[in-house]
């Protein structure tokens, strides 16, 4: 794909207007992050404050039993609220991600970027750590969570960088992934999910990512001409990762049963991630990115 200034991903006016929207207010909310502590202040971390009196009706498991016994008073703890969210980028970068489709557009690799670094600009602007994760065939590329406007930069320079190859193997992936992340958080993942592995097995890795209480949300970024299938006369269709071969084909006669088949599969992939409480975003790279991804922060945020 034709490499791309890291800064040029960041458009100013995407920027504005993502500025007002708050990820993480809907992972706390939701409880994504229970279970964290043995602390009553479930969902985020907390750290010591200061004391007040125990009043009749507080937790008995925040009395200072230390205090009391140099006082004889009851006094208990109140915390302070750190509402930090770690977000983590998986950006699919195998060669199905560098289709183009027949107008010479961007890639679903260059589409896949403007997403994340939307997300990651959001996050580093909430003083949230973000990391990124790429992977293909395996795992190419991670940087660790980092909250420093130089960190997004760092990501960016890495995914303009990039050149997709290689099958998908992002099933697989997401289980590494899982084991390496190891405190509850974000994970956002933007891929077209077209892995030979199957729907089953990367349902089961997106499943094993809500099983550690992340909140997970996938981006499924399609060229509008694997949606819209616009070929015509006799074709020679060619697998991009070179698993399948070629196959020639009347494209008119075989429109309708693709059209069908592929709205299927996205069908399929919303309703199961429903059923798992993982945001799904199906997304067009005919369509300019901010507007689904505008579309989708208003729902998530209510706003």
């Amino acid at each position: 794909m034709a490499k791309l200034a890291p800064e040029s991903y960041l458009r100013p006016e995407v920027i504005r207007q993502v500025q007002r929207f708050d990820l993480k207010a809907k992972f706390l909310i939701e409880g994504f992050l229970s279970g964290l502590h043995s602390s009553p202040f479930k969902g985020f971390s907390v750290e010591f404050s200061e004391h007040r009196k125990y009043v009749r009706g507080d937790d008995v498991r925040l009395i200072d039993w230390k205090l009391w016994s140099r006082t004889n008073r009851y006094y208990v703890k109140q915390f302070k609220a750190e509402t930090n969210l770690t977000g983590h980028l998986i950006v699919d970068v195998s060669a199905s991600m560098g289709y183009a489709g027949t107008s010479g557009g961007v890639t679903k690799l260059q589409y896949a970027t403007y997403l994340a670094a939307a997300m990651a600009y959001m996050m580093v602007h909430q003083q949230d750590p973000v990391g990124l994760f790429t992977c293909g065939e395996k795992l190419n590329a991670f940087l660790k969570p980092k909250s420093k406007s130089t960190h997004l930069f760092s990501i960016l320079k890495i995914l303009s960088e990039t050149q997709p190859s290689g099958e998908t193997h992002l099933a697989e992936n997401l289980h590494q992934i899982t084991e390496m992340i190891h405190h509850r958080g974000m994970v956002m993942i933007f891929s077209d999910l077209l892995d030979e592995a199957g729907e089953e097995k990367m349902l089961d890795a997106l499943t094993h990512l809500r099983f550690r209480g992340h909140d997970v949300i996938v981006f499924q970024i399609f060229d509008a001409a694997e949606i819209h299938f616009p070929f015509q006369d006799t074709m020679r269709f060619e697998d991009i990762e070179g698993l399948l071969g070629a196959v020639v084909a009347d494209a008119p006669a075989i429109r309708n049963a693709y059209i069908k088949e592929l709205l299927a599969f996205r069908e399929r992939y919303k309703n199961e991630c429903v059923k798992r409480r993982i945001d799904f975003v199906p997304v067009d790279t005919s369509e300019s990115f901010d507007k689904p991804l505008l579309a989708y922060l208003q729902r998530r945020c209510g706003k």
